[in-house]
């Protein structure tokens, strides 16, 4: 299954949350899209509860369905801790996202991008792997070449905050996963618990 390339805002209505992480998408219509979509009243079942859980947090992250289910298999071989937040941890350790999270992208999505174009480097190595698991420790830079690209300056400047498990440094423009996150951390509108029901269901 390939991953999903249209508009954002439209996956946003239709799951109900926010990809972009602003809320715009539902700040002027908080319904579903399409002519039917303000009168939507219609209840999901057990298995469709489910599956909307994993949709959510699967287009949050930007991953098609092969890859979401083979970290979601990875996350089930870690003994300690609990199944569902040890996925959402390894989701965590990406490192287009690790990219997001240090406000050097907007967005996953440009984030993506920017390492798939070799832009960023991992202990002073160019990394063009979005996938790539970034440990605690490992310092994620942009490239000299690409300090000046306009796109990240903008992302860096502007970024409001940055989660407690991270580090960065503005005038390198580098900096690193200082600790694995801790659940209270990450999506709180987001039920693991779910997700690790509709996998245990099908696999």
């Amino acid at each position: 299954m390939s991953r999903y390339t249209g508009p954002s805002w439209k996956v946003s209505r239709r799951l109900g949350i926010s990809l972009s992480g602003t809320g715009k998408e539902l700040a002027r219509r908080p319904y579903a899209p399409g002519q039917h979509g303000p009168n939507s009243r219609n209840k999901l079942s057990e298995y469709g509860m489910q599956m909307a859980e994993k949709q959510k947090l699967r287009n949050m992250y930007g991953m098609n369905e092969r890859q979401f289910r083979n970290l979601f298999v990875q996350a089930g071989q870690i003994k300690e801790g609990k199944h569902g937040v040890n996925f959402m941890i390894l989701l965590e350790q990406r490192l287009d996202n690790v990219v997001y999270r240090l406000g050097l992208a907007t967005t996953r999505r440009q984030a993506r991008q920017l390492v798939n174009h070799g832009h960023v480097t991992v202990d002073g190595k160019r990394v063009d792997i979005p996938s790539y698991r970034v440990q605690v420790g490992q310092v994620i830079s942009i490239r000299e070449k690409s300090q000046n690209i306009e796109v990240i300056k903008v992302a860096a400047e502007s970024a409001i905050g940055r989660p407690a498990f991270v580090s960065f440094d503005a005038e390198k423009l580098e900096g690193s996963l200082t600790r694995l996150p801790e659940r209270e951390e990450l999506y709180a509108e987001i039920d693991e618990a779910l997700i690790v029901e509709f996998y245990n269901n099908i696999m």
